[in-house]
């Protein structure tokens, strides 16, 4: 599942787009493609893992889920589920859900959760935190509504730069801790995004999908925890748990 700095260098892909016409659309999503066309682009955003193509009155939400990725310029031979064409050029969409909003999306979404964004609250995740501590750290930092744009990559190796095992629970982590969990979100998301730019992600996991840490060579220790049984790639002792 792409996440959030992913969806960033997507935005940053097609903003060559931004303020031309739609010639057509198509694709099979539920979806009225002929009110689509013939229609400017005003905007691209991203909320989290959310890709926003913005339009006068209404806005097209694009989420990839597990499967889902998007192509410029020519397509691949599977049907896609939102086609955007143009003059010139032409932007497709597969596997992944589609969906028009109609509401502006300052009454959508909140731009103070999303960890990339202009307008990242830490002090307001912190506080969110607070009602959640009975739950698992690993658990909580997927929490959408909490840490926009956090995945599974960035979860774990927050966790493994805060030296803070993802079976904790949040209510008994040390509050400089969390602090340090919430702001480690942030700066993970932006060295995630600059790896990715490079092509050099993976080289720079120190836990995720790893058999051992780089580094050191400790055992990395893979695991389903919590209740949403994600993954969570760990070292033991070097992650303290908290529970």
């Amino acid at each position: 599942m792409p996440e959030g700095p992913s969806i960033v260098i997507l935005k940053e892909k097609v903003s060559y787009l931004k303020h031309k016409i739609v010639a057509g659309a198509s694709g099979y999503a539920d979806l009225d493609m002929g009110a689509i066309a013939h229609r400017k682009i005003t905007d691209f955003k991203s909320w989290g893992k959310h890709f926003l193509i913005c339009f006068s009155d209404f806005t097209v939400k694009i989420h990839f889920g597990l499967f889902g990725s998007y192509q410029l310029h020519e397509p691949k031979k599977v049907n896609p589920k939102i086609a955007l064409h143009f003059n010139d050029d032409d932007l497709y969409f597969y596997v992944c859900s589609v969906k028009r909003l109609e509401q502006p999306l300052d009454e959508i979404y909140d731009w103070e959760a999303d960890v990339m964004g202009d307008h990242w609250k830490p002090a307001k995740a912190l506080e969110k935190l607070g009602s959640r501590g009975d739950r698992q750290i690993a658990d909580v930092l997927l929490d959408q509504n909490i840490f926009s744009g956090v995945g599974n990559i960035i979860k774990n190796e927050v966790l493994y730069r805060c030296k803070v095992h993802p079976e904790s629970l949040v209510g008994k982590i040390p509050k400089a801790k969390l602090k340090a969990i919430v702001k480690e979100c942030r700066n993970y998301s932006f060295d995630f995004l600059k790896w990715k730019r490079n092509n050099e992600l993976a080289r720079h996991f120190e836990v995720y999908e790893q058999k051992k840490n780089k580094g050191s060579g400790k055992e990395v220790h893979r695991k389903a925890t919590g209740k949403l049984k994600r993954n969570s790639y760990f070292i033991e002792p070097v992650q303290k748990l908290y529970n």
